[in-house]
């Protein structure tokens, strides 16, 4: 099929102006990104928004709550891990999109501020997550969110964060997880799948970055259930899925072979790809196209945060 219009647009612009990571620092990749930003307009507006600093494994980890509701109703939770690569992005990059998760599928939001790679290398990011659910479990009934459903969640290496979460909380006896949202999740570091040799080069987010980001996360190698999902013995026991990935993105094959592994074990899953979007499309709200897909995808996650359709 042709390639829409505005995704051609899109695609070309991020091409001509997105930074090749794998030539810069990190630290000066991220102010290059931070500097290129919108400033935030705090929407949609939301009842409460805090910013908190708890106890995390690496001292202090920032967390942003977002509460869309009333103050008299208890609302299911979302605990979220943004993207960047394992390197870049931050709270306020995912702010607008948090936002509109918590008003889309009503759920308060815990965003999670987890610490970046090359400086803390993995698992710093993954046991920052998972510090994050513990929290939200224990604490979360104060802001207005029920800890009974909490659902991890998370796009790009955020989604890999919320898999590999998911499998820790299974195996260390951690707080109940009633379900997972991976929108086109990092799932592993396997570059010869067909989408990577479809659409490595020239869709934005291409191959030769994805290499780099893994050598920025994992310098010690990736085989370890808390960098790589597919490492465990097994995925039975596991939450339900939603499993959204991109047509024309390097990961998309190992998504929709992470949702077909997952439906195998016995785990409930809905697998979704979006033909003709690209990596990160979900957080592209000018465009005209994402819109309609976040609606789909909120009446995806709302069945994760019913108790009695989870479990």
């Amino acid at each position: 099929m042709p390639m829409h219009p505005e995704v051609a647009s899109m695609l070309e612009a991020l091409e001509a102006g997105f930074p090749d990571v794998t030539a810069i620092p990190p630290r000066e990749l991220r102010e290059i990104i931070r500097s290129g930003r919108a400033p935030l307009e705090h929407l949609p507006a939301m009842r409460e928004v805090h910013d908190l600093v708890v106890d995390g494994p690496g001292g202090g980890l920032t967390l942003r709550l977002y509460h869309p509701g009333s103050s008299e109703v208890v609302l299911p939770v979302v605990v979220f891990a943004h993207g960047g690569g394992f390197v870049f992005c931050d709270l306020d990059s995912h702010d607008e999109f948090c936002r509109s998760m918590a008003e889309g599928v009503r759920a308060v939001v815990v965003s999670v501020d987890y610490r970046l790679a090359p400086e803390h290398p993995a698992p710093a990011a993954h046991d920052d997550m998972f510090a994050a659910l513990e929290w939200t479990a224990a604490n979360i009934a104060s802001y207005g969110g029920d800890p009974a459903r909490i659902v991890l969640a998370g796009d790009s290496a955020g989604g890999n964060l919320a898999a590999t979460v998911a499998l820790a909380a299974r195996d260390r006896g951690g707080p109940t997880v009633l379900g997972q949202a991976l929108f086109y999740p990092v799932i592993d570091d396997d570059f010869d799948t067909e989408s990577y040799r479809k659409y490595g080069t020239g869709y934005y987010n291409s191959a030769a970055a994805m290499r780099w980001y893994w050598e920025q996360y994992a310098p010690d190698g990736t085989d370890d259930p808390r960098l790589i999902p597919t490492r465990a013995e097994s995925l039975d026991g596991l939450p339900s899925a939603v499993v959204v990935a991109a047509e024309l993105d390097p990961p998309c094959s190992s998504g929709d072979d992470y949702a077909d592994r997952l439906a195998a074990a016995g785990v409930h899953v809905q697998h979704r790809r979006f033909d003709g979007l690209f990596h990160g499309f979900l957080t592209f709200p000018a465009m005209s196209l994402t819109e309609p897909a976040r609606q789909e995808v909120w009446k995806m996650m709302r069945p994760l945060l019913d108790d009695r359709i989870s479990r």
